[in-house]
Formats: structure tokens, C-alpha cells, sequence
């Protein structure tokens, strides 16, 4: 009976140290896989914005879907200019005699695709819906309209992805965590996003860690 209890006694002690070492590593593995799927989720974020920024230039207002902003990307082109001074004799009824007027004059030189310049001529933004690491190839949720801002008219857009579609196969009590974090050094609030269609911003609710650590 002793024996049997000495052995009780021990697989116990290896259950709760069992318990104990994952209590502490499940975190530590669950940060590692929330960093790296945030990574790639807010790099396609990025290649989004920098597209949207492109139509709006181009067209005055942001893409209200998908596939207008990559028919936009497939068919569009930026018009390089260059702006340099000049001026000329006019004139002058005041004075009667000429005089030398300066002008700014902007020359033409040329045209270059949408396509190549954000993204090399590859055809990657061809898969910009498609959220990284998604389960079942969900997409990103993308809209834009106009408001009003002190009596001036702006067009504005928002693109943003739900945190558990990233972290499905993680414990869910550290997902509903994740989901609630509220602090300068992580992804705030439920979802990861950039744009806004209540105020004029481009900005995006994930730290600076994620910018630093794609520029390097």
C-alpha cells in the first residue's frame, strides 16, 4: 500500500509540474505565433494603405472594394513631373514698359504604372483580400465613403480583419485577451485595422514593433 501511494504521490507531482510548465510556456508560444501572423497581416495592411493612397491620388477618393482597387492597381499609372522655374516680358499698362514675370511651369516626363511602382511588377496585389494565415481564406473587410469635417468634404476608408480569424487554432482564453488588449505596446481592441470612416486619418492601431521590425 506504501508503494502504491509513493507512486500516487508521484505521478501527481509530474501532473503539477506538468500544469505548472505549461502554464507558462503556453504564453510564451502564443506570443510567438500572434507576432508572426500580425507580421504578415499588417505587411498586406501596409501594401492596402499604399494602394489606396495611390487611387486617391489618382482618382480624388478611395476604393470602396477589392476588386476596384486591383483593377485600379492593374490598369492605373502615376504621371512623373517635374516642377521648375520660368518667366517671360509682359507688358506693363501701369508702368509702360516690359517687365519680367516669374511663373512656375510643370513639365510632363512621363508615365509609370501603378503596378511596378508599389509592387515591382509582380502580381501579388492580385491576393490583397486574402488575410495570411486565414482558415478558411477569409478577407479582409474594406470600405470608404466621404464626411464631413468642419465644412470640409474628405474621402476616407478603413480596412481591418478580426484578430481570432488570425489565432484560430489558439487557446481561446488567451484569443479573448488578445482581443481586449488595451496598451502602447500591443495590437488595441479586437481587430487589427487602418483607415478610419469616422475621422481623416490613415493611421493603423498596431504599435511601432511592427513597423521596426519590417523595415529592418
Amino acid at each position: 500500500m506504501k508503494t502504491v501511494i509513493q507512486i500516487a504521490l508521484w505521478l501527481l507531482s509530474i501532473f503539477f509540474v506538468y500544469q505548472i510548465y505549461v502554464s507558462v510556456m503556453e504564453p510564451i508560444k502564443f506570443d510567438k505565433v500572434k507576432k508572426e501572423r500580425y507580421s504578415a497581416v499588417i505587411g498586406k495592411l501596409k501594401d492596402i494603405r499604399d494602394a489606396q493612397e495611390a487611387y486617391r491620388t489618382v482618382t480624388g477618393k478611395f476604393a470602396k472594394d477589392f476588386p476596384s482597387l486591383i483593377k485600379f492597381i492593374d490598369t492605373a499609372q502615376f504621371t512623373l513631373t517635374q516642377q521648375r522655374d520660368s518667366s517671360y516680358m509682359e507688358y506693363d499698362k501701369v508702368y509702360r514698359i516690359d517687365m519680367e514675370r516669374e511663373v512656375k511651369v510643370i513639365d510632363t516626363l512621363g508615365f509609370v504604372p501603378v503596378k511596378d511602382s508599389l509592387f515591382g511588377g509582380t502580381d501579388s496585389y492580385k491576393n490583397l483580400a486574402s488575410v495570411p494565415y486565414a482558415q478558411n481564406n477569409e478577407k479582409y473587410t474594406m470600405a470608404a465613403k466621404t464626411i464631413n469635417t468642419n465644412g470640409f468634404v474628405a474621402p476616407v476608408f478603413e480596412v481591418k480583419v478580426d484578430k481570432s480569424v488570425l489565432l484560430y487554432d489558439q487557446p481561446k482564453d488567451l484569443v479573448a485577451k488578445e482581443k481586449a488588449a488595451i496598451s502602447v505596446e500591443e495590437v488595441n481592441g479586437p481587430e487589427i485595422k487602418v483607415g478610419s470612416l469616422s475621422e481623416v486619418s490613415t493611421s493603423a492601431n498596431w504599435p511601432p514593433y511592427y513597423d521596426t521590425k519590417q523595415d529592418n
